[in-house]
Order: structure tokens, then sequence, then C-alpha cells
């Protein structure tokens, strides 16, 4: 029989464990399935509103529920760290020669920083549980690469409400969270949801530069820049490019407009999440230049990794074809008989617009 005083009070040693981490919020949701979260699930995949991104729907049966994971779940640790940035994320709309690059990509692959965390989070709950006569306990740490919910999780367990851009929204921290999940064979109590306080404001389906909302609370990622910069390996449809501007990996409108800001405070004590000079700003005619190498060398130890040379430079010359600039005529014709058909029909595109 577990002593439920022991467990509570080491619940309130985890949170402030966590703080210590650098979380800025923990708390504790169920690990049994949310219904309502399971069936929106269900519907956004059969209207097809998750585009290319085919895990969504393989692993359904998973993403279904924390014990639809791991039947041994009995908690879920929700954990958020905030990447709340000290400039404003849309000041280079207004400079098409150079590149916007989404707040969370331009400094360390959050994945790194966040999992390291948690795992240290993880070994001191496995500690401290058989120190305290809790017997041996089960963990699993994830963090955005597994079929979890951490949205709706997050939700659960009071560290905010999903808004009408289907982010994550906090009271303390806006939109800017990255979020984390621990699986727990430990029966904690769960604290309470989250109300949604989004209200009558529509500040960021205003913002969507593809209308990528059809309603509030829904998310069309075959519309969403971020999806089509970073999930889609094709071309990007001809409808959404001008619509990109100089976005080139990722896209912050509908999160930096949230009036929700005002109340974060700038994450620069976790340096790991500080911008790199050299992806604060970039200049699009550098980028183009980007040979396999010379790509990989630049975005070591980034999450713009992973989506490699080819993806990355096709954004670039839908950005400079958008930016009117004809200093970038010459790096765009160089790119006219690239190897890979996708860069060399957007170097087409982009000569073309550049030209008109």
């Amino acid at each position: 029989m577990v002593n439920t005083a022991t467990l509570g009070q080491l619940k309130q040693d985890l949170i402030a464990e966590a703080r210590r981490l650098g979380f800025g919020a923990c708390a504790i949701a169920p690990a049994a399935e949310n219904p309502l979260a399971a069936a929106r699930l269900e519907q956004w995949l059969g209207d097809g509103m998750h585009g290319a991104m085919e895990w969504m729907e393989t692993r359904l049966h998973h993403r279904r529920s924390p014990q639809g994971l791991w039947a041994e779940a009995r908690s879920v640790i929700a954990l958020g760290m905030s990447y709340a940035p000290e400039a404003d994320p849309l000041a280079l709309a207004g400079s098409p020669d150079r590149a916007r690059i989404s707040v969370y990509a331009q400094g360390g692959d959050y994945h790194d920083t966040v999992k390291k965390a948690e795992k240290a989070l993880a070994r001191w709950l496995v500690a401290e549980a058989e120190r305290r006569g809790l017997g041996a306990v089960g963990v699993k740490v994830f963090v955005d690469t597994a079929p979890v919910m951490e949205k709706p999780l997050g939700q659960a367990a009071g560290l905010g409400w999903q808004g009408k851009h289907t982010n994550l929204v906090s009271q303390e921290h806006g939109s800017w969270l990255f979020l984390g999940a621990i699986y727990t064979t430990l029966a904690f109590e769960p604290d309470q949801p989250e109300q949604d306080h989004c209200g009558s404001c529509t500040a960021c389906q205003s913002a969507c530069p593809t209308a990528a909302f059809p309603a509030p609370y829904q998310l069309d990622a075959r519309r969403c820049i971020s999806y089509l910069t970073i999930e889609l390996k094709d071309a990007i449809p001809l409808e959404f490019r001008k619509a990109l501007g100089n976005r080139i990996y990722g896209c912050d409108d509908c999160l930096a407009v949230c009036p929700w800001n005002k109340f974060a405070q700038s994450s620069a004590a976790m340096q790991a999440f500080l911008p790199r000079a050299e992806l604060a700003a970039p200049k699009l005619a550098d980028l183009l230049a980007l040979d396999d190498a010379g790509f990989r060398k630049l975005f070591s130890g980034s999450p713009i990794k992973r989506i490699g040379r080819n993806r990355f430079v096709r954004n670039c010359l839908y950005a400079a074809g958008n930016s009117r600039d004809a200093a970038l005529l010459e790096p765009v014709r160089a790119l006219l008989n690239d190897p890979d058909p996708v860069v060399a029909e957007a170097s087409i595109w982009a000569l073309a617009e550049l030209t008109a």
C-alpha cells in the first residue's frame, strides 16, 4: 500500500526539482485516455489535415492515450521549458534580403536540452522514490519525437490551454513553451486541467499568412508554413509560395501575436536557446550558396539540420523570389541546374519572379 502522504510530498519535491533543472512549468496529468482529445485527433486525421505526416496516422493507437503507448503508466509528468525570445519574432518581415527562421530553431536543438533535463529529473525521481520506501519505479521520457499528445496532456495537467492556434498557451509563459512528458508507474494525484482563456480574441487566426485555420482550435497542416517549410518534401504548391515571404524555416506569426505573451519573461537564462548570431538575421545570398557540406557545418547542433540541404535551399529560393532583390539574381541562376529537381524548379520560379 503506497503511503499517500509520502507520494504527495514526493510530488511537491518533484516540482521543485523540475524548476531547478530549468522547467518553468511542471504538473501531473492522468495516464488514462482523454476521450475528447482522442476523438479530435481521429477527426483531424480523418479530414486529412495532417498532410504527408503519415506517422501521425500509423501510430494513432499509441497517441490516443499514455496507457496506449505504455500500459503500466499511471501518471504523466507534464513539463514546459520557456524559450520566450528577447527580440521581436516579426522584426525581419520588412527585410526581404534576410531569412526568417522560427525562434525555436535559432539556437541549439531543443530536443537535446529538454531531454537532458528530463532524464536528470527521471533519475532523481527513481532514486527518491526508492529512498522514500515507494519501491522500484518505472519511467519513460519523451520529447516531441514519440507518439505522445504533449499539448492535450499539458492542458490536462494545468500547464496551459490549447489556444485557437492549437498550441499550448500559458498565463505565465505565453505561447513560448517547449513541452515534454515523463510517463511513470507512480500514481500521483493529478492536477486540475487549465481552462480556456482565449475569450473573443482572434489575433492568431487573423495573423496566419496562409489561412491555415479553418476554424478556431483547428489547424490544417497542409496550409501551415511550418509544415510546408519543414515537413513537406516535395515542391511547395504555387498558391502558398508568395505567402511564405522570407520565412525559410517555420513560422512564428500566430504565436508572436498572442496577447498572453506580454506576461512571458525572456528565456535568456537558458543559454542553449539563445539565437546564434549567424541565424538571427542571415542573408539569403549566403544561404543560397550552401552545398551539402556547408549546410551540415552551419546547422550542426541545430534542429534545422534534419530537413537537409535540398529542402532548405528550396525554401530559400522561394524567399529569394519574393524578395524582388536584383542582387539575388546570380545566386538564384547558379541553382538552375541543381541535381535536385525540386531545387531546380524552385530556382526557375524564383528567377521568373525576380525578372517579372
